[in-house]
């Protein structure tokens, strides 16, 4: 299912006041004496004092449970082959001219020992582009979902989730690449709804999912639900969807396979491909995402290819992005060159467009 905020291939524009408190304490008879009002004032400060220790030391047993960690993103975009600023990639994220804010993501957990609960909030363009379907207060919630640990080999979960399907996910700090691929950016983004994972043997795990329609994370617009499965072997998984995502539409079915393998200390290998399709129409598309790594430095290349297919016009896309980043203490630094080739005709912008990418990605815990 192409998400709605994607639409074709085509280059787009993204585009208290404390002396009153004293005068209402200070009544004549406590004024004058003033003695036993420092004596009240004394026993107030050691209350004060006993409850602040004691809400530390609270705070200091629960450590080990409640934990808090997220990102904060900024980048700096421009085109190299053309002046105009209006033009950039069919791709989720990161498609503005000139300094540009990402996101602030906030996570929050807590656990005991056999459940607990995720709240993720996402602040900023990057946030409000990953939740588009909701709106309110609901408009800043990535993930909000509790689970169940059964034993070692089953969990529950309840609630938002970001989809399992894919290479590439929604925070920046999970991506080598700061700007995002066309298969990620045509979705599925997120999933409300009922999941259990299963560990099979220490290799083989699998997942199973009653689902919502895609990225309706809030409720549910209709009363039909999609189903998703998940088999992982290792480091590879093979993820299916399928369900109506409406009342009107036939059901969309989609298969995915992604991977990542360490061919040695320094070089890794990303793989993904996948195919969606819905009453004729779709895409499907593979990429490789190779990374060497040189200490505090890494470089590394997306190489996709997109198709798009649709009753009225087809249309692909090669892309390149090459990215280094540089590590240093919890701050990500990444430079990136893209080259976008499509088969679609835009204004001046023939079939290439060739972009960079300056982003500052500093994540914390």
């Amino acid at each position: 299912m192409v998400c709605p905020h994607i639409l074709t291939l085509d280059l787009i524009n993204i585009n208290n006041n404390n002396n009153n408190n004293i005068r209402g304490l200070i009544t004549p008879l406590i004024y004058i004496k003033i003695l036993k009002m420092k004596k009240l004032i004394t026993i107030l400060f050691i209350v004060l004092g006993t409850t602040l220790i004691y809400g530390q030391d609270s705070l200091s047993t629960e450590k080990s449970k409640l934990s808090l960690e997220g990102s904060a993103d900024i980048y700096y975009r421009r085109n190299l082959s053309t002046s105009a600023t209006d033009l950039a990639p069919a791709t989720s994220f990161a498609n503005n001219n000139g300094f540009s804010l990402g996101m602030f993501n906030l996570i929050s957990s807590y656990n005991t020992k056999n459940t607990g609960f995720v709240a993720d909030l996402v602040f900023g363009p990057r946030g409000e582009d990953a939740v588009f379907l909701s709106s309110g207060n609901s408009s800043i919630v990535n993930q909000l979902y509790a689970y169940w640990d059964v034993n070692d080999n089953l969990t529950f979960t309840m609630g938002n989730f970001n989809t399992f399907l894919g290479y590439e996910v929604i925070s920046p700090t999970g991506n080598f690449n700061y700007s995002t691929s066309y298969m990620f950016s045509y979705g599925p983004f997120s999933h409300s709804g009922l999941k259990a994972d299963f560990n099979l043997s220490e290799n083989l795990t699998g997942m199973l999912a009653v689902l919502n329609a895609t990225d309706a994370t809030e409720y549910n617009p209709t009363n039909l639900n999609t189903l998703g499965a998940q088999l992982g072997y290792k480091d590879t998984y093979l993820n299916v969807l399928y369900g109506k995502q409406d009342t009107i539409s036939k059901a969309t079915f989609q298969v995915d396979l992604t991977a990542g393998y360490d061919l040695s200390e320094k070089f890794y290998l990303g793989i993904n491909t996948t195919y969606n399709e819905t009453d004729g129409s779709g895409f499907y598309g593979a990429a490789l995402y190779p990374q060497y790594n040189f200490g505090k430095l890494t470089a590394g290349v997306r190489a996709e290819y997109f198709y798009e297919f649709t009753e009225v016009v087809d249309a692909d896309v090669i892309g390149l992005t090459t990215t280094i980043n540089y590590a240093i203490e919890n701050l990500n630094l990444k430079l990136e060159y893209r080259l976008d080739n499509t088969s679609s005709e835009v204004s001046e912008q023939k079939d290439n467009l060739s972009s960079i990418v300056l982003a500052a990605v500093y994540s914390f815990n």
